[in-house]
């Protein structure tokens, strides 16, 4: 018999501990959460229940009470706003009243969509004639001509590398041909191959000439 009561006394026990310690996780969540805007929060004041209401707090992030007015709200504990709330009505009792206040609904989290990455920037130049890869090169914005003649895969065995041609077009329907020579850039007597391309320049490599 004192043994069955024994265990009632300890079911009792821990079941008061558990309870104890949800209660206490409770008030620790409401404690260390931060209010956002969006949620509906309970204000209950004990000295005079006709302030007892349920507030939202705005996308400005604040609540509004009578005698009080707005406050801010978001980024504050309950703690915080509990303290902010008796201070403000502490002028119309004549003691500092006690103010509850407990979360009643959480704002809506929308679920945040990641960005995708955004490309590279890129910029597309063309080359004709006796190359290995004619046609459209694609490339980073601020490559320069020796950037393109690597990315076109070289000349053929007709090609007139002394005498390539860089046609770039201007707005009003001309084009200006400048002459760069590919072996005086290659042997670095000509700065010719650090020229900054333009989006929709043309390279041209004509074919050698008889005896060139």
């Amino acid at each position: 018999m004192a043994l069955g009561v024994a265990k009632r006394v300890l079911l009792v026990i821990g079941l008061a501990a558990t309870i104890a310690a949800t209660l206490a996780t409770a008030v620790t969540a409401q404690n260390t959460y931060k209010i956002r805007n969006g949620d509906v929060l309970r204000v209950e004041v004990i000295e005079d229940p006709s302030l007892n209401r349920t507030v939202l707090v705005s996308p400005d992030g604040r609540i509004s009470m009578p005698l009080t007015g707005a406050i801010r709200a978001a980024g504050k504990s309950i703690e915080e706003i509990q303290s902010q709330l008796a201070t403000g009505l502490t002028a119309s009792f004549a003691a500092r009243p006690s103010v509850f206040v407990a979360v009643e609904r959480l704002a809506e989290r929308r679920p945040v969509t990641p960005r995708e990455p955004e490309p590279d920037p890129v910029m597309e130049i063309f080359v004709m004639g006796e190359v290995a890869k004619p046609g459209k090169v694609t490339l980073t914005p601020g490559a320069t001509v020796l950037q393109a003649f690597a990315q076109m895969g070289g000349f053929t065995r007709y090609a007139a590398s002394s005498r390539v041609q860089l046609r770039r077009p201007s707005p009003d329907g001309s084009e200006a041909v400048y002459t760069l020579d590919y072996k005086a850039i290659e042997q670095g007597t000509s700065n010719a191959g650090s020229t900054v391309l333009a989006p929709g320049d043309v390279i041209v490599v004509p074919q050698r000439r008889l005896f060139e």
